[in-house]
């Protein structure tokens, strides 16, 4: 028997990281749309929220299919359903790629919180310096032309 658990913090960007997801509650609908998408790939949502340029998520998936493969049904669907949706008119894609670090059991608390406070954080930090950071955090250089796509 194999035990895997693989939690995942995850940031998604909106196309060009324009601001195009609403910043009401109309962003619940994105939200039950991507916790049923996950929870169809065999994941479990902890927290997820937003802002009108990108949404965060913590979960775990199933060691039965890779990363690539989870993000790119998640934003692929979630994606395809936003487009006809009535309050989502500004939306046109997600940014190509995402942002996804493993982190720890024992940093999940941690990670909710942070989610959560969003809206708080980014009255003093910008989502670019905040998704610069996260880039750098999982030991990676950040490619200032990947930012426009």
């Amino acid at each position: 028997m194999s035990y895997i658990n693989l939690l995942i913090h995850a940031v998604v960007r909106t196309y060009k990281s324009e601001q195009t997801l609403p910043a009401d509650d109309r962003v619940k609908f994105l939200y039950q749309e991507m916790w049923g998408i996950i929870k169809n790939k065999g994941g479990y949502l902890y927290r997820i929220n937003s802002m009108p340029d990108h949404v965060h998520l913590l979960f775990t998936m199933p060691a039965t299919i890779s990363l690539s493969e989870f993000m790119q049904a998640l934003k692929g669907s979630s994606s395809k359903i936003l487009k006809t949706k009535e309050g989502f008119e500004k939306f046109v894609a997600w940014g190509e790629g995402y942002a996804a670090l493993s982190k720890s059991m024992g940093d999940k608390q941690t990670i909710i919180n942070y989610i959560i406070t969003q809206q708080e954080h980014h009255k003093a930090t910008t989502f670019k310096d905040e998704y610069i950071a996260f880039i750098k955090e999982m030991g990676l250089d950040f490619d200032e032309r990947d930012w426009d796509k």
